[in-house]
């Protein structure tokens, strides 16, 4: 029983009054950011309520931590346009619970913690990339569909969007420096809403895009052939949107520690994400992950307990039952320029301030991602090449980093003092550092300063030791680690090792490391 409370964490004081008040302005902040990021994918709306409802609850119960508010997030939804023009909604539910099913591997293998792998210079490129995908696909709102095609508004209709959209963006900028006390995207939507009713204002609204009228999300398995070649379509999709919504979700779960000054469970985190997903494949979701914007907001609303998340997910649900034809007669202007506002908010501007700091390399990762982002609308890939690129950086580095102190002793024995570490990268490096032929007949290598890292490292000791060998030399190795130890033992049966050994340490030559 004590195992159910802390899963719920109930044993927190919960202020209800705040969390309540929290999970309200929460709903109705993710109900626009839902919607568009829906229409943006060509989903049907109800798809992304359903999604910000179902990612919503799961999250808020079993999630990896109190505060965070999850939902159908552009980040996720960005990676599934393509696999929706291509081959339709049915298929974007399967991909969405395979991401599901990749999560919880993730989390039942415990690799959260691997998001520390990220570099921050591929973090703001992932950003900026998101944030200039979300403010281009607001552009597409100013075009109507005609004769089955898709053509820019011109005249009338496009000066309403653009003074309805500017008006909409005006409020988001100016009301937080009147009152905070009501979220200004809300009072934005409202006001633009209210001006399109009493004036009859002609222009367009959700229930052109799509109906939102609905009930319960309903169970329903995934219309598509159950064979290899559609998995061979799907996983690609799922893979990503999986690599994306943990990424973003463990982004946020940090943000989330630091300003909470706690600790989240990152692999719990994995775990809630994809059961959530896996939900929404069967549920008429669309997916998603955390989201940063609304989780600043729960915070900022004074929430540090699941209660809010809990609250704001079952508002939208009742939304979803009772306010479908009030929302369908929002004007899409508001929509735009909310997710205009997401846009510019989204955005790291300063990594401009940073760039005048930054090395030349993470000035070139940060832009190669941004581009990729950008160009491809494949975020996964973006951050993965980021993250090889700089590898590669550090590895270069690093390489560069291998040193040896030489000299010769009163004993006529040479003397190599390694420092830097010995890997793949500098193993050229360290086999340049000897001269074999002209050594003396005795030789200590050093690794005091020094780490055998990786085979590679290895094969270039043991390649070493027998090029002493075939000259009739003693090769001695001083100060192993008992890692490289580990290392070399266990390499044996892979690359032929020899070891000596001597009184005083542990020297390469013979079959056994002592």
């Amino acid at each position: 029983m004590k195992k159910v409370l802390n899963l719920f964490d109930f044993k927190q004081k919960v202020n209800y009054k705040t969390e309540i008040l929290a999970g309200l302005t929460v709903a109705m902040t993710m109900i626009p950011e839902s919607l568009s990021f829906a229409i943006l994918a060509d989903f049907p709306p109800l798809v992304g309520l359903y999604a910000a409802f179902i990612m919503g609850l799961i999250t808020a119960i079993f999630g990896g931590r109190p505060g965070m508010v999850s939902g159908g997030a552009g980040a996720t939804v960005v990676v599934l346009i393509a696999l929706m023009q291509s081959h339709g909604l049915e298929y974007v539910f399967g991909a969405v619970a395979i991401a599901g099913f990749i999560q919880i591997l993730v989390g039942l293998f415990k690799l959260g913690k691997f998001i520390r792998l990220v570099p921050q210079p591929v973090m703001f490129g992932f950003v900026n990339g998101l944030a200039v995908i979300i403010f281009m696909s607001q552009l597409e709102q100013f075009k109507i569909k005609m004769n089955g095609e898709y053509t820019w508004l011109t005249g009338t209709p496009f000066l309403i969007m653009a003074g309805l959209t500017a008006l909409t963006i005006g409020i988001i900028l100016i009301l937080p420096k009147i009152t905070k006390a009501v979220p200004a995207s809300l009072v934005a939507i409202l006001v633009v809403f209210i001006l399109v009713l009493v004036f009859n204002i002609d222009t367009k609204q959700v229930v052109d895009i799509a109906s939102v009228s609905g009930s319960l999300p309903p169970f329903h398995i995934p219309d598509i052939p159950f064979t290899l070649e559609t998995l061979k379509i799907i996983l690609p999709y799922g893979l990503i949107m999986a690599a994306v919504g943990l990424t973003e979700g463990l982004l946020t779960l940090n943000l989330v520690d630091e300003i909470t000054n706690s600790k989240g469970n990152s692999n719990r985190e994995c775990l809630a994400q994809g059961a959530a997903n896996i939900t929404n494949g069967f549920f008429f979701g669309m997916g998603g992950c955390p989201m940063i914007a609304q989780t600043l907001v729960n915070l900022s609303s004074g929430s540090r307990a699941r209660l809010s998340g809990i609250v704001a997910a079952l508002t939208i649900l009742v939304i979803i039952l009772v306010g479908a034809p009030v929302i369908e007669l929002i004007p899409m202007a508001a929509l735009t320029g909310v997710m205009i506002m997401v846009a510019f908010g989204t955005f790291e501007w300063a990594s401009f301030k940073a760039l005048s700091k930054m090395p030349k390399h993470d000035i070139f990762v940060m832009l190669v991602v941004t581009f990729i982002t950008i160009i491809l609308h494949n975020l996964a890939l973006a951050v993965l090449i980021g993250v090889i690129i700089s590898a590669l950086v550090f590895a270069w580095e690093s390489a560069k980093r291998i040193r040896a102190r030489k000299y010769v002793d009163e004993n006529g024995v040479k003397h190599y003092e390694l420092y830097g570490p010995l890997f793949f990268g500098s193993t050229t490096a360290f086999t340049s550092k000897f001269d074999v032929e002209n050594d003396p007949d005795e030789v200590i290598i050093d690794f005091a300063e020094s780490r055998i890292a990786d085979m590679s490292a290895i094969d270039a000791v043991n390649k070493l030791t027998e090029r002493y060998l075939k000259q009739g030399k003693k090769i001695h190795l001083k100060h192993l680690s008992p890692d490289c130890r580990r290392l070399l033992h266990n390499a044996e049966k892979i690359i032929q090792v020899n070891i000596i050994e001597d009184p005083s340490y542990t020297v390469m030559g013979s079959s056994e490391v002592s």
